[in-house]
């Protein structure tokens, strides 16, 4: 569904529809990028509501990835093929992909699978791009106009886990508290719900700044 319209671009949202899934995230101008395609079990119903929304899968010029754990990744291949998108890696993602693909694979005791790039992402237009490390060494932040698609970092009264493979409590602390001093109009997680308005987001911060004292 259309979240948000924006001065140069309108973003999508499409909520998680359970586990090993996560939310997923379009920017639309006259090409578009899909932030985060989510699980193979849900990706279906993903196209579906993407054409309900008029988009053309054709539009789609690159695929991202706030970072690359599989209930964020595991459905690139698929919108690779479906919309001739470039599936592009951060440099950070290139980095730490075996730590954060292979080895969160074992950690959770299964084999990992192959995700393929097809490019490196440097920028995208009109976008800022953050690293954010600490729930994974590889995480990033997109940033446009006032919003902040911010991955597994921070959640509603919650932040990302750092117990799996490249987590780090410390990094997540220094992540977070950079991302919080921004002027965020809305912000737009991995999981669960979608934080609008400033004061609301500046009160979610707050709240969060108590469970970072636990890790």
């Amino acid at each position: 569904m259309k979240l948000l319209e924006l001065e140069d671009a309108e973003i999508y949202f499409y909520p998680e529809k359970g586990m090993l899934d996560c939310n997923t995230y379009l920017i639309r101008r006259d090409k578009a990028t899909l932030i985060d395609p989510g699980s193979m079990q849900t990706v279906e119903g993903l196209i579906s509501d993407l054409e309900r929304d008029g988009v053309d899968l054709e539009e789609i010029e690159c695929i991202v990835n706030t970072h690359l754990h599989l209930d964020h990744c595991l459905a690139d291949d698929y919108f690779r093929q479906a919309s001739g998108a470039r599936v592009l890696f951060h440099p950070l993602q290139k980095k730490f992909y075996h730590v954060v693909v292979g080895e969160v694979a074992g950690f959770f005791g299964f084999s990992a699978p192959q995700v393929e790039e097809d490019g490196i992402l440097n920028e995208l237009e009109n976008v800022e791009i953050f690293a954010t490390p600490g729930h994974s060494p590889d995480s990033i932040c997109f940033f446009v106009e006032g919003c902040m698609i911010c991955g597994d970092l921070v959640f509603e009264e919650s932040v990302g886990r750092v117990d799996m493979p490249g987590g780090d409590s410390g990094q997540l602390k220094e992540s977070i508290g950079r991302i919080a001093k921004m002027d965020i109009e809305n912000l737009l997680p991995g999981h669960m719900g979608v934080l609008k308005g400033r004061e609301n987001v500046k009160r979610n911060f707050e709240r969060v700044k108590a469970l970072l004292s636990w890790l």
